[in-house]
């Protein structure tokens, strides 16, 4: 036991959770916490410029590296700028804890200078959330957060931390373990397994639909390995880009609204489907009484609230995906004959080809189509992607090839604008040695434009490749093809000069208008040494195509 503040208290509890980074804004109902800061040397603070850039910044970095990433600011104000990006990791199953200032227990419910009843607001978009209201409650409180943050689904965690317990001091020590006390089922039931087995055995046409659990859970190894046993093609969410490397010859890529049409028709003509985290999100699935209608469908997810909830499922197998998966290849091996669903692969391979999407364009303005295939001829395997929100994450999702899980991170259930460059930068930190690079919009970028500050300041050298066609291009899009192009409060107008923003706060900048620029400048562009800024004027009427209309049938796309 030794005696702390409960500020000191709390930095000691992070460092027990092995944390490096925190992305944070000072104020009023936080200074003793930032008081202890200044004499710690294993805890990077990184000022951000607005605190919806630093929950982004902790939502990439926990994504990139499979640990909880860390937030912190003040009350009031400082702590509701969180929201939209922890509500933003809990659609994504992201673990981050959130700590947030709040002003003295004394003061609680007085309307006090600066108060927000945070526990009301962050209820809701949080796996759990802590008020501490006794300095002996903080280190035990900092490790269940943390325990909860990752145990199980993952998902945010927020503590409000009020002023006076932050200054009070006690004899402390900080619990080794913490025992977290809610059940998660993570070995799947034999029974479930053994039915799998053999409706996977039995199937002639069947399809994997991998989502970002595969990613949490650590399973891609165990999805390839099913795939190659089976001869099953695998489609994959958003969040599940790069669970099996889209190179393979059983990748389908990405499925939905926006995905290739190889893995929709795959996907309707299959017989038995096998869904593993993934929430079968109404993006993806388009009218669920059309979807996969001939197949049978089993879905595997450790939550159990996710089954059943989008679409019909005959077989649900409540577990762990690593587990599960491992259980399903044991049972299997017995059982599959090598071969039974060649005339299936033919198929899908002969939709492969007569599909495949045309990428070298050479026309002026810039096809984004062509700017993807360019920016991925640059990229080592090793880089990791990361998107804004909008057409460019569309065109990013359906066109760039990922080899390896934790090297595409987007937005998914909330579709948060501005996501994409304070999550880069949050992964910039987490991974300093590998190339990152965040494909993004024009309208998207400048949500969040003054974390360019931040990451110059901290020499964190990101690269946005910004697709700039002068509008918020989706709701563009929708408005042309749904609203008889009548396009309202789309139009940008008077962006500022990307290159001279960029140069504005000591990054660097350049503009490219022709094909033939791109590559040279990107490459450019990583080797600068600074944080970087690729201005790609494309075309302005260019679409995401194919496209299936909202509620519409997946093998009935709108193609031109």
């Amino acid at each position: 036991m030794v005696e702390l503040t409960g500020s000191k208290a709390l930095l000691e509890a992070l460092k027990a959770e092995d944390v490096k980074h925190i992305f944070g804004i000072p104020g009023g109902a936080a200074i003793p916490i930032y008081d202890a800061l200044y004499d710690e040397h294993e805890i990077h603070h990184i000022l951000t410029r607005h605190e919806q850039g630093a929950a982004h910044a902790a939502d990439g970095y926990a994504r990139a590296l499979g640990k909880p990433g860390v937030c912190m600011t003040t009350s009031g104000p400082g702590a509701t700028n969180l929201t939209t990006g922890i509500l933003n990791a809990y659609m994504d199953s992201s673990p981050v804890v959130a700590i947030s200032g709040q002003v003295p227990t004394t003061t609680l419910g007085t309307d006090a200078f600066q108060e927000a009843d945070m526990l009301s607001v962050m209820l809701p978009v949080t796996k759990h959330n802590f008020i501490i209201h006794k300095i002996e409650e903080l280190p035990s409180v900092v490790r269940l957060a943390f325990k909860t943050a990752i145990t199980g689904r993952p998902g945010p965690v927020h503590i409000d931390l009020p002023k006076n317990v932050q200054v009070n001091k006690a004899d402390l020590k900080i619990p080794a373990t913490i025992k977290y006390e809610k059940k998660i089922k993570l070995d799947p039931s034999t029974e479930d397994v053994r039915k799998a087995v053999h409706m996977l055995a039995d199937a002639e046409q069947p399809v994997i639909y991998a989502g970002g659990g595969i990613v949490w859970s650590e399973a891609s190894a165990e999805l390839v390995e099913l795939a190659e046993l089976l001869e099953a093609p695998v489609t994959t969410s958003l969040l599940g880009k790069g669970t099996i490397p889209e190179n393979h010859p059983l990748a389908l890529g990405m499925l939905g609204m926006h995905g290739r049409m190889v893995a929709n028709l795959a996907v309707t003509g299959c017989d038995v489907l096998l869904g593993v985290g993934v929430r079968f999100s109404d993006r993806a699935t388009g009218d669920v009484r059309h979807f996969a209608q001939r197949a049978k469908i089993i879905h595997i997810d450790i939550d159990p609230v996710e089954i059943g909830k989008s679409v019909r499922v005959d077989l649900p197998i409540i577990g762990d995906a690593k587990r599960s998966l491992a259980a399903i290849i044991q049972g299997l091996r017995a059982h599959v004959k090598r071969g039974r669903t060649s005339r299936w692969l033919q198929r899908i391979k002969k939709l492969h080809e007569e599909l495949a999407p045309r990428m070298d364009y050479d026309e002026v303005p810039i096809k984004p189509q062509r700017a993807i295939k360019d920016i991925m001829g640059v990229l080592g395997d090793d880089a990791i992607v990361v998107t804004e929100v909008g057409q460019c994450q569309m065109w990013a999702g359906h066109f760039c090839q990922i080899k390896k899980p934790r090297h595409f991170i987007s937005s998914g259930g909330l579709g948060t604008m501005g996501f994409g460059f304070p999550a880069a930068m949050g992964v910039k930190v987490a991974c300093p040695n590998c190339e990152v690079v965040n494909i993004a919009g024009d309208g998207s970028f400048l949500m969040n434009s003054q974390e360019l500050a931040t990451v110059v300041e901290n020499k964190i050298d990101v690269v946005s490749c910004i697709f700039n066609n002068g509008y918020l291009g989706m709701v563009k899009q929708w408005q042309d093809m749904f609203f008889q192009k009548r396009r309202s409060a789309v139009n940008l107008g008077k962006s500022p000069d990307f290159v001279k923003l960029a140069e504005a706060y000591g990054a660097w900048g350049d503009r490219v208008t022709r094909p033939s620029e791109i590559a040279p400048k990107l490459k450019e562009a990583l080797r600068c040494g600074k944080p970087a800024v690729l201005d790609i004027v494309i075309d302005p009427d260019e679409h995401v195509l194919p496209m299936v209309p909202a509620g519409g049938r997946l093998d009935a796309p709108i193609l031109t």
